[in-house]
Formats: C-alpha cells, sequence, structure tokens
C-alpha cells in the first residue's frame, strides 16, 4: 500500500475536528488487541528510526495511533513533520505480531481493504477522500491465500436493535472480501450475552435476548475469517 500522495484536502475547523470520532478496532493474529472504541480523528505523530512523523488527523494510521495499541514502522519514503510526507509510511507490527512472509497488516475503512499507505494524504483509497466521523476502521492481522487475499472479515446484522428481555432476535452473518463483496456465512457462532447461536445456510440465526434489561453487544465470529464489529442492542 505505497501510493504515493495526492492532493490534499483542507482541514476540518479544529472545533469540529475535536468532535469528530470513528469507530475503530484491531484484531490480532489470535485475539482483539485493541477495541471496538471511538477514536477522535486528530492530528499525531510517531516514530521511525531516527525521526519523527507528522500523520494526518483523517488517516487510518492515525486512528491506529489513537488506539493506544503498540506499533512499528517503517518508512519508504521521507516522512517529516509534516504531514503530507506520511504517505509511504508502512505498518510493519501491531503489539505481539509482526509481519512474516506473505502476512501481515492491513486495514479497512467500512468493507474495503485500503489500497494506499495509511497516513497518505490522498486518502486510504487515492481518491483524495479522508476519513470522517461515523466511519469503521478495522486494522487485522492478514493472511494471503492462493490469490494473494486477506480472509474475509464479518459483519452481523440483527433484525432489530431493540429487543424484548428472552425475546428470539433473527441475525444475518456475512463475510467481505478486500474489494467489499459479500457472501452470507454458515456456522458462524453469534453470542448475545449469555446465548450463543450458529448461522445455518444464507447466514442466518436465532438468538434468544438475555433475561435482564440493558445495553448487550451482538458478536460473532468464524473459523479463518475476521471477527465482526460488535453492535450494540437494548433489551428491555
Amino acid at each position: 500500500m505505497l501510493v504515493l500522495a495526492g492532493a490534499l484536502l483542507a482541514a476540518p475547523a479544529p472545533a469540529a475536528a475535536a468532535r469528530a470520532k470513528i469507530r475503530a478496532m484491531v484484531v490480532g493474529a489470535s485475539k482483539v488487541l485493541a477495541g471496538p472504541e471511538r477514536v477522535a480523528l486528530k492530528p499525531r505523530t510517531a516514530r521511525v528510526p531516527g525521526r519523527l512523523c507528522s500523520i494526518g488527523s483523517r488517516t487510518p494510521l492515525s486512528v491506529l495511533a489513537g488506539t493506544g495499541v503498540s506499533f512499528s514502522l517503517r518508512d519508504y519514503g521521507a516522512c517529516s513533520l509534516r504531514a503530507r510526507d506520511a504517505g509511504s509510511l508502512y505498518v510493519s507490527r501491531i503489539g505481539p505480531d509482526r509481519e512474516r512472509g506473505r502476512d501481515g497488516w492491513v486495514y479497512k475503512v467500512g468493507r474495503r481493504a485500503g489500497s494506499a499507505g495509511a497516513a497518505d494524504p490522498a486518502g486510504s483509497f487515492g481518491t483524495g477522500r479522508l476519513l470522517r466521523a461515523g466511519q469503521r476502521v478495522l486494522w487485522f492481522w492478514c493472511v494471503k491465500d492462493a490469490s494473494d487475499s486477506c480472509q474475509r472479515t464479518l459483519e452481523v446484522v440483527p433484525a432489530t436493535t431493540t429487543v424484548a428481555p428472552g425475546a428470539a432476535l433473527d441475525v444475518t452473518v456475512r463475510g467481505y472480501d478486500d474489494g467489499g463483496a459479500g457472501v452470507p456465512v454458515a456456522g458462524a457462532t453469534v453470542r448475545l450475552g449469555g446465548s450463543t447461536a450458529v448461522t445455518a445456510a444464507g447466514g442466518a440465526a436465532t438468538i434468544a435476548a438475555p433475561a435482564t434489561a440493558g445495553a448487550h453487544r451482538l458478536r460473532a465470529e468464524a473459523p479463518g475469517m475476521v471477527v465482526a464489529f460488535p453492535v450494540r442492542v437494548m433489551i428491555g
């Protein structure tokens, strides 16, 4: 992901930038390392050997830095205290997981894998569009297959996000490839409170809501795929 920097977009006003947040999660080779959490979109810095680099506020690399997880960078360009010079920074390690062979770290914005450097001022897809409030950024450990693609990332969607205690809740699980194309996932385990269910053909399952009122997280996981961002479900 070493697309070189293009045109810069105007930065948002300081007050608006302070309020702008996205949802972030970091999933390692064997466990979730951070999140899900809301991370402020603001300028940050990171070190490469011998110097300090500025990172633009609305970039996936700034989001990663905002999660507080330790990471290492390599610079294939010439980063500096100007964020516009950070387009060729490459994430070689997050937490305990360091790139090896063809496997390593990638990010997704929404359902699509980024095609540009994680701090590229031209945006995650080289189009000039930077991150904006309310979006979702996932950093995950990519295991490449024979076609040089990463494993699919899961998404769980409930029929409703408000349900009565003990009631049945229909959910659907899909898995998304690097380009954002989704397929139903059978055999995924869905969890809500202390209840579990397994998806059938079509990625569908029905799970029992907890008996006690309050907010719970709906989760989904499946062998060989990246866990879904949890969805908040209100009981009561």
